[in-house]
């Protein structure tokens, strides 16, 4: 059965990098995504650099958001996503610590999700200036809104270390 012969899942991911060419890892990550049959990109927010959280002593994030249309279950995106990371480099070695790309799904569907491998909404997204900035940006960019989401966003710290690096095409 191919992608189109049923309802694709509409899902949120961020995307992060902090080493060497930042741009190019999230834009590879894109694509690797898009280039799987089963996943369409459907909006990009603009990219963000925001200074690191967690573990300091490295260097500045490049951050996005991205809503991309999938016919996999949840547990196979994680799966692809998990190994996009793999093949571009990531390691993980220290908590929060440096990466070539960091790949999060934020939201799949509608879906409330708690499983050893993956808990959805992402629970530590609340507490992310640097994922709930791209995330409402794609969500207007869409003729959305989330009243959790601008909620969060009020009140979550650090918003003034996001600043816009790359508006969206």
């Amino acid at each position: 059965m191919n992608a189109q012969q049923h309802q694709d899942t509409l899902a949120y991911i961020a995307l992060g990098s902090n080493i060497e060419n930042r741009e190019s890892y999230l834009l590879q990550a894109i694509a690797a995504l898009n280039d799987d049959a089963n996943i369409k990109v459907k909006m990009c927010s603009s990219i963000y650099e925001t200074e690191p959280v967690g573990y300091l002593e490295q260097a500045p994030f490049l951050n996005m958001v991205i809503a991309v249309a999938t016919s996999l279950p949840a547990d196979q995106l994680l799966k692809t996503m998990l190994a996009i990371e793999s093949r571009l480099g990531r390691i993980r070695d220290v908590r929060f610590g440096p990466r070539t790309i960091d790949l999060d799904m934020l939201f799949f569907g509608n879906e409330h999700i708690a499983s050893a491998d993956l808990m959805i909404p992402h629970p530590r997204m609340s507490e992310r200036a640097f994922v709930l900035v791209p995330l409402a940006e794609v969500l207007r960019m869409q003729g959305l809104t989330m009243a959790s989401i601008s909620q969060q966003l009020e009140q979550v710290e650090g918003k003034e270390g996001v600043t816009l690096w790359k508006k969206a095409p």
